[in-house]
């Protein structure tokens, strides 16, 4: 290739070279190929420790991607024609360059719909643009064990797929409040095996385009080891997982979203807490199991009421979750409760959508105050919240 090629070539590897150093935790790898004749040799490079292992001519070499690049221009120099590609989990581009011209091809994802043939005959899928699309999250489904190896979502996984989607889609408009100049720093509190943050991460990543980064946090040493093997094998390199306690997390910068999915009693009030605590633009919870209440609250006026056993738990799952939307509006959040999924399908349906608004509201601490005294409680996320220390 002549000089003027390789010098239009230059300016196009310096694009690339911003765009790895902006989010190089997306990058999954770049194929060199270089022609004189009718030979070809080509080269592969692949992400490794924040630097690319670069495969060619039987030789492998771990470079910066200045010097991958770097290098490439100087082989340039010695042959007819050039084809790189360089992919990220977004889209791959294509750079074409011979004596004559240079020019680059971008190749986005196709957002593929679902195919008559991949939905099973007995699916309750649902007529609707889903978010995480058959085709285009096939690899993350299958990694998550919605999809089977041969492209089709599992008769008996439909009903979490569509669950998944709807989470998704619930947050969709909150996601858009977060900020768009910086990285988006997100906490998974009580994580599990983290389904749920790996479909989040998807949708950022590869439909909103963000640049995110995940933190798992579980004590369960087993739950990690799995999210871990997981967030490997999708090459998902934004995702971190830590054993550890929530009250002993530390945080090393700003917690944009913390999330708190299905965590058994007041364990959804130590990551509320957390969130609160944090200053998190964005909190979203789905309680699990409300027992804590129940044996504390009681209420004269409802007496003949309360004697009834399935009124009375009934009744502490609502002043639990009701107690707990008042004590982030106490703290400047605007708070929205809503159903999450069919109540036919499981009576913990809720979902608790937090936005942080500005400062504290006086008035909401007061009416919490109020209710404390007259229910005779003292809720966890209170407790929680006098006594966690400054982070």
């Amino acid at each position: 290739m002549d000089k003027q090629s390789i010098n239009k070539l230059k300016l196009f590897l310096t694009g690339l070279e911003g765009r790895f150093m902006e989010n190089s935790s997306i990058f999954t790898g770049i194929e060199v190929i270089f022609t004189t004749g009718l030979k070809s040799f080509k080269g592969i490079g692949n992400f490794k420790n924040g630097s690319i292992s670069y495969n060619y001519l039987g030789s492998i070499k771990l470079l910066t991607i200045d010097n991958l690049f770097q290098n490439i221009l100087l082989e340039c120099e010695m042959y007819d024609s050039i084809t790189l590609t360089y992919k990220d989990r977004t889209e791959s581009v294509t750079i074409i360059g011979d004596k004559k011209n240079v020019k680059m091809i971008t190749n986005k994802e196709k957002n593929l719909t679902l195919e008559a043939d991949k939905v099973p005959e007995t699916s309750t899928l649902l007529s609707r643009n889903y978010y995480i699309k058959i085709g285009k999250a096939d690899t993350l489904l299958k990694e998550i064990g919605i999809m089977s190896f041969d492209g089709k979502i599992k008769n008996d996984k439909i009903r979490k797929y569509n669950q998944i989607d709807h989470y998704v889609e619930l947050i969709d408009d909150l996601l858009n409040k977060l900020p768009t100049n910086k990285t988006i720093n997100i906490l998974d509190c009580g994580c599990g095996k983290s389904y749920l943050s790996f479909v989040l991460n998807y949708y950022l990543t590869e439909e909103k385009k963000r640049k995110c980064h995940f933190i798992g946090i579980d004590r369960s040493e087993t739950v990690i080891t799995t999210a871990k093997k997981m967030a490997s094998n999708l090459d998902y390199r934004n995702m971190e997982f830590l054993a550890i306690d929530i009250n002993d997390y530390k945080p090393k910068g700003q917690i944009n979203l913390v999330i708190s999915l299905h965590a058994c009693d007041t364990a959804t009030d130590m990551a509320l807490a957390l969130g609160i605590k944090l200053s998190s633009e964005l909190i979203i919870a789905v309680p699990c199991c409300q027992k804590e209440l129940l044996g504390q609250y009681s209420y004269a006026p409802f007496k003949s009421i309360l004697k009834h056993g399935i009124f009375k738990t009934r009744l502490a799952d609502v002043l639990t979750d009701g107690l707990r939307c008042l004590l982030l509006e106490a703290y400047g959040y605007e708070v929205t409760p809503i159903e999450y999924i069919s109540p036919l399908e499981t009576p913990k349906n809720l979902m608790i959508r937090a936005i942080k608004t500005g400062s504290e509201n006086s008035t909401a601490l007061s009416e919490y105050y109020e209710l404390m005294s007259s229910l005779n409680v003292y809720p966890a996320l209170y407790a929680y919240l006098q006594n966690q220390s400054d982070l």
